[in-house]
C-alpha cells in the first residue's frame, strides 16, 4: 500500500467531508456571543486565526455560514442549521471522551464500575460525562461484560458499582431500578417479515433462526424466558453493536433493545415487527453487593441516572 493509499484509508471519507471539533466548537461560541473576536479569544486563538478557521469550514462545507460586519458577525440562515447539527456532533464527542476515558485502568481509579453490553453502550457514557461534571477529579474505570460477568465482578469485589438487564437480580447483590426498557424484533427492510400485514406469533419467532447476543447477556436472557427457552441462534455475538450491524447488512432477523436501535428506524436501515403474545419488557438495574449500598462516587452516579 501506498503513502497515500495508506492516508486515505486512515483518515475515510467523512474526514475531508465533516469539520473538525475545533472548528464547531469555534461556530458554537460565534452563535452565542455574536463576535468573531469574543469567540477567537475564548477558544484560544487569535482572529485572524479564527477568521481562517471559519472560511475553511465553509470551503469545505460550501455554504456560507457567517456574516461579517463591524457590529458583530451574524450566522447566515445556513449557518444556524449548521450550529444546530454541530451542537450535536460536539455533545456526542464529549460523551464519547467521558466514555474512553473510562476505559482506561488508571491506577488511581476510586471508581470501577461494570456494566452489561447495551447500558456501556449507550447509556453509560451521557452518565460519566455527567459525573465529570459533578465529580471532576474523580477517576472512572469501565469494565464492560454481560449481565452474568457484571454480578461476578462485583461479588469478587472488582467493581464497586455495577449495571444489569436481566430479568432478575443475581444471588448476592442489591438492586434499584434505574429505567424500563422493551426489546423489539428488527430485521433489514429487504426481509420478508418487513413486508408483513399482521404481527408475529410466538411460534413463529421461537421457530425462526435469530442474531442474538450470548447467553448470560440480559437480552438473551429475556427473550429466553419469553419462548420458554427455545430462541434459535443463527448467529450468537457478544456486542449489541455487532448484533445490531449484522441484522442491518441483512444477515438475519434479530431482537435488540429499543434503546439502540432508534437512528436505524429512523433512517429505515431496519424495521421493527410487531409480534403478540410475548412479553419482552425488562427493568434496567444499577446492582452491588448485598449490604454495601453505594458510597462516595457511585452514590452520586447512581442518583445521576435517576436524573
Amino acid at each position: 500500500m501506498s503513502e497515500a493509499e495508506g492516508q486515505r484509508e486512515h483518515t475515510g471519507p467523512l474526514a475531508h467531508r465533516v469539520p473538525d471539533l475545533a472548528a464547531l466548537e469555534l461556530l458554537l461560541a460565534v452563535a452565542r456571543l455574536g463576535s468573531l473576536g469574543a469567540a477567537a479569544r475564548e477558544v484560544g486563538i487569535t482572529q485572524p486565526a479564527a477568521s481562517s478557521r471559519i472560511r475553511s469550514m465553509e470551503r469545505q462545507l460550501g455554504v456560507a455560514l457567517v456574516d461579517r460586519s463591524p457590529r458583530g458577525s451574524r450566522l447566515t440562515d445556513a449557518g444556524a442549521l449548521v450550529t444546530d447539527w454541530a451542537r450535536r456532533v460536539v455533545e456526542a464527542a464529549a460523551a464519547f471522551d467521558a466514555g474512553a476515558r473510562a476505559l482506561r485502568d488508571r491506577r488511581d481509579s476510586r471508581l470501577r464500575v461494570a456494566a452489561s453490553m447495551t447500558i456501556a453502550e449507550y447509556l453509560l457514557p451521557g452518565w460519566l460525562l455527567a459525573l465529570h461534571g459533578e465529580r471532576p477529579d474523580t477517576a472512572v474505570s469501565l469494565l464492560a461484560g454481560n449481565s452474568a460477568k457484571v454480578a461476578e465482578l462485583l461479588l469478587a469485589g472488582e467493581a464497586d458499582l455495577g449495571f444489569v438487564e436481566g430479568l432478575s437480580v443475581p444471588t448476592g447483590l442489591d438492586s434499584a431500578v434505574i429505567a424500563r426498557d422493551h426489546l423489539i424484533v428488527v430485521t433489514a427492510p429487504g426481509h420478508p417479515w418487513a413486508r408483513r400485514r399482521r404481527p408475529l406469533t410466538a411460534e413463529e419467532l421461537a421457530s425462526t433462526p435469530l442474531i442474538l447476543r450470548e447467553r448470560g447477556s440480559g437480552t438473551r436472557q429475556v427473550l429466553d424466558a419469553a419462548l420458554g427457552g427455545l430462541a434459535r441462534p443463527l448467529i450468537e455475538l457478544s456486542s449489541t453493536t455487532a448484533v445490531k450491524a449484522s441484522a442491518v447488512s441483512g444477515a438475519g432477523p434479530s431482537v435488540l433493545s429499543e434503546l439502540v436501535v432508534g437512528e436505524e428506524l429512523a433512517m429505515r436501515r431496519l424495521v421493527s415487527i410487531p409480534v403478540e403474545g410475548v412479553s419482552l419488557r425488562r427493568d434496567l438495574r444499577a446492582v452491588w453487593p448485598t449490604g454495601h449500598r453505594p458510597t462516595g462516587p457511585a452514590r452520586e452516579l447512581l442518583s445521576l441516572t435517576r436524573g
